[in-house]
This record gives structure tokens, sequence and C-alpha cells, in this order.
């Protein structure tokens, strides 16, 4: 239920947020109580359920709150680059990098993908991440500094190993956002050919692809 808050009432919202998300990512999300979020902030039920009509709802909120975040991280990262491929590689490390800083939201989010009820808020969000990088990548074509190739494919591809690698660097390993970043940047703009076998292997029939589309 929306309510119109004062600047107290909404820095009182946002402290549940903030405890709850760290909450829900130490302790895990159905183990974590109502009990548990107001006492640790001290305060009592009819707090919670001033702002909140469930911890479901409150958990929505921490996702939603959470993909916003990120996507007003990445739009700050490439707002003044007219490169469309350099934007891309800001976007990459903007990312990596906001997922380095947040890794209790990156935990929370990975784990909605698991859940059925949060699910679709995550492949929502994904969804609008592909629909942010697709301009960029349609540029970088259209400036003949991207292969002409599938947009929406390539748009994927790029998130999809970004996500990975932070997931598997960053959040599993505990490595730097900036070495994460560098291998996302590198294998999304470089691929896995070193540069005498990539022209090899145009030499072989690339060519002939690259001109397609």
């Amino acid at each position: 239920m929306a309510r119109r808050l004062t600047a107290r009432g909404q820095r009182r919202r946002q402290e549940l947020i903030d405890h709850a998300a760290r909450l829900f990512a130490s302790q895990g999300y159905h183990p974590t109580s109502v009990t548990d979020v107001v006492d640790a902030l001290g305060v009592g039920k009819g707090v919670f359920y001033w702002y909140f009509a469930s911890k479901e709802e409150l958990f929505r909120q921490i996702l939603a709150d959470a993909q916003r975040d990120l996507r007003r991280t990445q739009r700050q990262a490439i707002s003044d680059e007219p490169d469309p491929v350099r934007r891309i590689e800001a976007g990459i490390r903007a990312s990596v990098g906001w997922l380095d800083a947040n890794r209790h939201l990156f935990v929370l989010l990975e784990f909605a993908r698991t859940e059925e009820r949060f699910a679709p808020i995550v492949r929502q969000g994904e969804e609008q991440a592909v629909a942010d990088a697709l301009p960029h990548v349609k540029a970088g074509i259209a400036a003949g500094m991207i292969r002409r190739d599938d947009p929406l494919v390539m748009a994927h591809g790029i998130l999809g190993v970004s996500d990975r690698l932070a997931r598997v660097l960053v959040l599993e390993q505990g490595r730097s956002a900036e070495e994460a970043g560098t291998a996302a940047v590198a294998f999304c703009l470089e691929g896995i050919l070193s540069p005498a076998a990539a022209r090899r292997r145009l030499g072989r029939g690339g060519a002939g692809r690259a001109g397609t589309g």
C-alpha cells in the first residue's frame, strides 16, 4: 500500500530496506523473519507494517531498488562517451563494479533467480538491461566497429558474459572488480581467438560472412 511519506518516514523506510537486505544476504531470505529485521533496527513490528504489508513485499522492493540503482550506475558511466564501443566497455566495468560494491545485493539477485515468485522480477530487469545495451551495439555495427551480426544476440552475450564472470570471479573467488571487468571486456570485445588465429579464420571464409547483413 503506497503512503505519502515525510522525509523522516522515507529515511525510516530506507533503513528497513537496507537492514533487511543485509540480513537476507547473510542469513537467507527464508530463515529471516520480520522480527529479525525490526530487532536489528531496534523498532517494533508496527513500524515495519506501516511501510510494508509483508516480508515478501519488502524483498520485492529490495530487488526493484537494486536493479534501478544498477541501471543508474551504468547510465552515469556512459553518459559523456560518444564512442559506442567505449560505452559498452564502460557499461561492463560499471556493472561489475556495482556488483562488487553491493555484494549482498548481488547475492539476493542470484537467490531470486531460483525462486518462482521472485524470478520474474529478475527476468524483467535482465530484459531491460538487454534493451539498454542494444542501441550501443547497433551504433557500433552502424559505425563499422562491431561485426554485422544479430545485435540482440550480441547484447545478450555481453550481459551474459559480464554477469557470469562477475559471479565467478567476484562473488565466488573474491577477486577485484577491476580484474573481473577487464576479463569481461576482453572476452566481449576480443573473443577467445588470438589475433593470428582470427586472421587465419577470416582468410578461410570469414570474409564472405563479414559482408553479410
